[in-house]
């Protein structure tokens, strides 16, 4: 069995499939969580005492060192999408990942990747952006040779994209969608995490940062049809313009606290503004083939769990015109 891997954020959606990853590849896990007790599962993605679950809040620096004791390698996905009371975006964004890069360093791990995200903007308007790409120039700081994982959104059977669609759809008769024509390249989980258990292996990716997205470039208004047919469902596409956009996304910021709560909650201000700009990699940097690795494509993926919102679930019917 290969070295300890310690990851931060391990029990999120990247960071199940992350852990999977790692796990079959042969490496000891080591997955630091603020509340380990929602973790117990992925002790059972790899053999007895392969994966271990432990205390850690990256706002916490002792715990945090704590965490990386005896570890060769270190993973940070911790991100949020909404702030929420303490959970800020500088303080998990960038104060967080600062605070595990230097933990790190004098822990003596040898590879650190940042997770970080294609919208990652210094000047971007978002909050979110802008603290992701702090980020990841914290890091820098700290580790030069740290690898920079920035992928597109994120697709799969646990996701909040084709799942949140899916559930509006299934609510509202109209689809009210601000950045109707904004582009994405939709990437599979799987494919994300394949990703970085590679860029843990090979030593030529140390200091890269790796644009990953998916093999098809889409509007969200295209994200959102597919979801429709997989679905088999039929609603009309409200674009929305930027000053209802910007009312929505008022309300999706009382509502965010309540997300767990509510079917569905509209996007937030900040989750508005990132809309406005494409979410597509620019070419300069690796991608997922550089890698060794066949970007998987939504429409393959998608009818896999989106058939749960179908009427009749599973064995529902089709239209005869879809």
């Amino acid at each position: 069995m290969q070295g300890l891997v310690t990851i931060f954020g391990g029990s999120g959606f990247v960071g199940v499939q992350t852990v999977r990853a790692l796990a079959k590849a042969g490496y000891r896990v080591r997955v630091a969580v603020r509340q380990p007790g929602r973790g117990y599962r992925l002790r059972m993605l790899g053999d007895v005492g392969q994966i271990e679950v432990v205390q850690a809040n990256i706002r916490s620096l002792d715990s945090v060192q704590r965490a990386l004791v005896g570890a060769e390698a270190c993973i940070n996905l911790v991100g949020v999408l909404y702030e929420s009371g303490r959970q800020g975006f500088m303080s998990l964004h960038t104060m967080g990942a600062e605070t595990i890069a230097k933990a790190a360093k004098a822990a003596g791990v040898k590879t650190f990747v940042q997770m970080s995200a294609l919208g990652a903007d210094a000047h971007s308007p978002s909050k979110y952006a802008r603290t992701k790409a702090a980020g990841e120039a914290a890091v820098r700081v700290v580790l030069p040779e740290a690898i920079i994982v920035r992928p597109s959104v994120v697709f799969g059977a646990e996701d909040g994209l084709l799942n949140r669609f899916a559930k509006m759809t299934a609510l509202a008769p109209v689809v009210p969608l601000p950045g109707a024509d904004t582009k994405f390249a939709p990437v599979f989980v799987t494919d994300v995490a394949k990703a970085i258990a590679k860029a843990i292996s090979d030593p030529s990716l140390a200091g890269k940062t790796l644009e990953l997205g998916g093999p098809s470039v889409m509007t969200l208004r295209e994200i959102v049809e597919l979801v429709l047919r997989d679905t088999y469902r039929s609603r009309p596409i409200l674009a929305l313009p930027a000053q209802v956009a910007g009312l929505m996304g008022k309300i999706g910021d009382l509502l965010a606290p309540f997300t767990a709560l509510l079917p569905v909650v509209p996007p937030t201000s900040d989750q508005v503004l990132l809309l406005q700009v494409d979410n597509v990699p620019t070419g300069k940097a690796l991608g997922l083939t550089d890698l060794g690795i066949v970007p998987t494509a939504m429409q393959a993926i998608a009818p896999t769990y989106l058939y749960r919102y179908r009427k009749g679930g599973q064995y529902a019917e089709a239209p005869a015109s879809a």
